[in-house]
């Protein structure tokens, strides 16, 4: 562990990095437990259906078989409502389908058996055993010849002031007598969530009423609340461990149909159970971010301000649940419009259900809304950042209210400086290396800087050193070196004298990972903990030394192996003792947020500037220089912070130039299976991204000054790219992916 100075802000190395590349950090498909079974599960080959019969003789019959389960003879968990019962109430997003309850089949692929052998290759052979017939129906899987079905989504019917209602400032389609006028199309195709780790959960019933889960979840408090209120068991008798997450963008937020097989496997044949998808069900069980289709309507006057916008989304959902982002959340608070108008609608395929995929909703339509302003910014002749600087916000324009803080004007600066943007055209194609074409663009992202209630532990051990316990788990951003970094500052301590744990649903409540409020949330719990952690330690020592009792909190200094005074390095008092005295120093301490989120809205805020060279003879695209900017507050960890930051560009320039799931519509089956097929940037893919961070604590969202930079790390990217591929060739892409057949 680094020295003590290395604290907030400061490029601390990661303190699980060691565990992870020496292989110690254990993930969920890697706990051995005795008596161990594994399941596998077998997917329906029809979209849409019901099951007419399904043979399992051969596969009970196969060496090791322990049970096979259908719906036919699985346990019923007394928290699950027979699917069906009200059809024009579907779920939403966050309920489980819940497998193995009856016949029907609702998508390709979906789980109709599972199968459990004493090994795995066993389970596996037995599983291709299972024979079914099928009762098929007509499906639908193509969202283009579904548009004229979308809906408005339930929670918009029973909530006028949902964010997925319609929202009005100004006149309605405004836009459509603007003099100046743009309308355009932009399609997001499906794209899926494919982490290093595969999904996998281990099921233990360590006693009927007691139940150990090893999963791969972003959110341990929530998987345990789900899985308790399934079997009706209390909260406190369901376990669950993510001590590490190995990747997970969104597809862990969602209890999915291979855990509840899982742990329903596990009762049948009371023994623990492993339970691993393959990259092809990732595809098919895991979510994924949906198609969707967007129109934007947008008018401005000569001299660049714009007049009105118009912006329209249909997303794909499944037929059982509804699934709701926030897709239209950017345009309605980015940009100055007195009049705006936005739409929303769903349309319900028979597919697995969509999820939050990294930067979610606000991803989809950036790339809409900032290839817009693109588009606009040529019509009027106008250079796109100078465009973006005449529709500046200096105030929320949806609720009317300041920011919290604001700084993406210095973002705009510093990274047109660092992209060149000086060298850039504006006659697309202007710029030319021999027979590579040239062209820069950009993309601004936003997010809410959200902050929720979590507590968290803190105890100090004989030795001196603190142990810090929450609940939330660590998905890859190094939530455990941000805490340790914030306990350091809080106590006054090297890191090296700090051990924070997590992952596991014993601990302290801490929320889900995900929405970049993590370090938002769990941070202030963190400092309080420390805090009061501090505060019993004076009590402590004040009770035999008077000199403590009468010092003030600011004053007590923890050192190595005492405890002492700022200015009087005499007084001292013995961790050990203090520890002995007390007979233990364990403090937990909840953090809530206060009502500033009604008297400003906050955001963090990104732009993203790319230089891109495009083969005019190929259509071969390269993204050559990328840089990233962001307003995010406090900047806890610049190295990993940094990394958030590289690593949502690439994901970025997947978005823009390779990803995209195909579902051959006759069969509606996924015709890209696995990473040969569905591909994503590799090393040659992605040069070496430059971040740039304001750093500028935010007063509001909480004391340490921090936003959340997860999802403006991605949010922004794939516009900045095809906006930098239309000025490089004059050819505007608004369907993703931009492959070289579109610009051929």
């Amino acid at each position: 562990m680094n020295a003590p100075e290395k604290k907030i802000g400061a490029p601390m190395n990661r303190v699980d990095g060691r565990q992870k590349v020496t292989g110690a950090a254990k993930y969920s498909a890697e706990y051995e437990l005795p008596n161990m079974a594994y399941a596998v599960l077998v997917g329906s080959t029809v979209t849409k259906g019901r099951l007419s019969s399904i043979d399992t003789k051969a596969a009970e019959r196969a060496p090791g078989v322990l049970a096979v389960i259908t719906h036919l003879n699985a346990p019923k968990a007394p928290g699950v409502k027979p699917a069906g019962k009200d059809p024009s109430q579907p779920q939403t997003v966050g309920s489980a389908l819940q497998v193995l309850t009856d016949d029907k089949i609702r998508f390709n692929d979906q789980p109709i058996a599972v199968v459990v052998a004493d090994t795995l290759e066993r389970a596996r052979f037995a599983a291709r055993l299972v024979k079914a017939q099928y009762a098929p129906e007509k499906h639908q899987t193509n969202l283009e010849a579904n548009k004229a079905n979308a809906f408005l989504p339930t929670q918009a019917k029973k909530n006028p002031k949902s964010g997925a209602a319609d929202y009005q400032r100004g006149q309605v389609d405004a836009y459509k007598t603007g003099a100046l006028k743009l309308e355009a199309e932009y399609v997001i195709p499906t794209e899926v969530h494919h982490p290093m780790e595969l999904q996998a959960i281990t099921a233990h019933w360590e006693a009927p009423d007691r139940l150990t889960l090893y999963d791969k979840t972003q959110g341990t408090m929530a998987t345990r609340r789900d899985f308790a209120r399934q079997w009706g068991l209390p909260e406190e008798n369901v376990k669950v461990i993510a001590t590490y997450v190995g990747g997970a963008f969104g597809n862990a937020l969602h209890s999915w149909p291979h855990e509840s097989a899982a742990i329903i496997a596990a009762k049948v044949v009371n023994r623990p159970v492993k339970l691993m998808l393959t990259r092809e069900q990732m595809f098919t069980m895991v979510g994924y971010r949906p198609y969707t289709w967007q129109k934007i309507g947008m008018s401005a006057t000569a001299d660049g301000k714009i007049t009105a916008i118009t912006h329209e989304s249909i997303g794909q959902t499944s037929t059982y649940e509804e699934f709701v982002e926030a897709t239209l959340g950017q345009t309605k608070m980015m940009y100055e419009s007195p009049n705006l108008t936005t739409r929303y609608r769903l349309a319900a395929l028979d597919v697995g259900s969509p999820i939050w995929m990294r930067g979610p909703g606000e991803a989809t339509g950036a790339f809409a809304l900032e290839s817009a302003m693109d588009e606009m910014a040529f019509l009027l002749n106008l250079d796109p950042l100078e465009f973006r600087l005449r529709n500046y916000t200096d105030q929320d324009p949806e609720k009317n209210r300041p920011w919290s803080s604001k700084f993406l004007k210095e973002c705009y600066q510093a990274g047109a400086e660092r992209v060149g943007w000086n060298k850039r055209q504006l006659k697309p194609g202007a710029l030319r290396d021999g027979e590579w074409l040239i062209g820069y663009g950009m993309g601004v992202g936003t997010f809410g800087a959200h902050r929720g209630s979590s507590k968290a532990s803190a105890q100090l051990l004989p030795n001196g050193t603190v142990l810090l316990q929450s609940a939330v788990t660590d998905i890859g951003p190094g939530t455990g070196t941000a805490m340790t970094q914030i306990a350091a500052d809080t106590l006054g301590l090297a890191p090296s004298r700090i051990r924070f744990e997590w992952g596991n649903s014993d601990f302290a409540q801490a929320p889900t990972q995900g929405g970049s409020a993590i370090v938002n949330t769990v941070g202030p719990a963190v400092q309080e903990a420390c805090l009061a952690l501090k505060d019993k330690l004076r009590e402590l020592a004040g009770s035999s030394n008077a000199a403590f009792a009468s010092a003030k909190k600011e004053d007590v200094v923890l050192a190595n192996d005492h405890l002492t005074l700022s200015g009087d390095n005499t007084v001292r008092a013995g961790y050990a003792d203090l520890v002995k005295q007390a007979g233990g120093t364990a403090v937990t301490v909840e953090s809530k947020p206060g009502g500033e989120g009604q008297k400003v809205s906050m955001y963090s805020f990104s732009v993203h500037f790319a230089e891109v060279r495009v083969h005019e003879l190929t259509g071969e695209v390269r993204v050559s220089k990328l840089v990233s900017c962001a307003d995010a507050g406090t900047i806890i960890n610049e190295k990993t912070a940094g990394n958030q930051m590289k690593g949502g560009a690439v994901g970025g320039i997947g978005m823009a130039l390779m990803e995209h799931a195909i579902i051959d519509d006759r069969f509606g089956r996924y015709v890209t299976k696995d990473l040969a097929d569905y591909h994503v940037p590799v090393h040659a893919d992605s040069p070496a991204v430059e971040v740039f961070f304001v750093n500028k604590p935010d007063p509001y969202v909480n004391k340490l000054g921090t936003k959340g930079i997860g999802e403006i790390a991605t949010i922004g990217v794939a516009p900045a790219i095809a906006n930098a591929v239309f000025n490089a060739t004059g050819k505007r892409v608004r369907e993703l992916p931009i492959t070289p057949d579109k610009l051929m």
